[in-house]
Parts: C-alpha cells; structure tokens; sequence
C-alpha cells in the first residue's frame, strides 16, 4: 500500500500529463478547474489516467459526481445545494472535505471541492478497498 505522499506524487504526475501544467503549480488544496483550468472534458482524460496509473476501475460519477444537481429540485433551489443535496453529497463523496462548501452551498462552488487532495484521498480509499 502507497503511502499518501506516494500517492499525491502520482496524482500530480498524472494532473501535469492531463492539464499540461507545471508540477510546482499543483499543491494539495489546488482545485481542478479554478487553480489548474481543467476544463469538463478534462476530467474524462485524468479518470482515464488514474485508473490506468493506479490500476483501478473509477466508476463513472464516482470520483466526480457533478450531475446529481442537475434537474433534481429536491438537491438544489434557488441557486443553493439544499440539506438533502448536501447529505446526497456526503453519502456520494465521503473523501471530500465538504466543511467549507457547507457554511456557503452556492452551486457556482461545487467545482471548489475537486481539489488534489481530494483525489488522492479517494485513490487512499480505493486502493484499501
């Protein structure tokens, strides 16, 4: 079993291939889209390469389970994740550190929680399953 540091090195090997960035750039707080500019379909390459990297099958919305807002009123009103959207998102994403996000669930910031250390907890997981 990797250690988390191993892990985070190969997360941010993977995040340099996948976003074309500098691996100074990519700290455990960075998120995905606002420090590192992935964009929607860059999540696709780097589920890819993390399976491939880990020898691991991801799911599909597993890892990044955005859809579950879309269309469902009981998840998200007036712009806002509600607390049944909240509690579907800590039943779905338990790697996530969701302490920030819940004190202001507007759903502008649900891409703030696809952040570096997110992933490589969710690999930790993966890989002791």
């Amino acid at each position: 079993m990797p250690t988390q540091e191993e892990i985070f090195s190969k997360v941010s090997s993977t995040l340099v291939e996948a976003l074309n960035v500098d691996e100074e750039d990519i700290q455990l707080s960075s998120t995905l889209q606002g420090d590192l500019g992935a964009e929607s379909i860059d999540f696709l390459d780097i589920v890819f390469r993390l399976e491939r990297e880990f020898g691991i099958k991801i799911p599909r919305g597993e890892l990044f389970p955005e859809s579950i807002f879309q269309g469902d009123p009981e998840f998200v009103k007036d712009g806002k994740v509600t607390e049944k959207g909240l509690a579907e998102l800590r039943e779905r994403m338990p790697f996530a550190d969701l302490s920030s996000f819940e004190k202001d669930p507007s759903t502008s910031k649900l891409s703030d929680l696809f952040t570096v250390e997110m992933i490589t907890r969710y690999i930790e997981g993966k890989l002791k399953s």
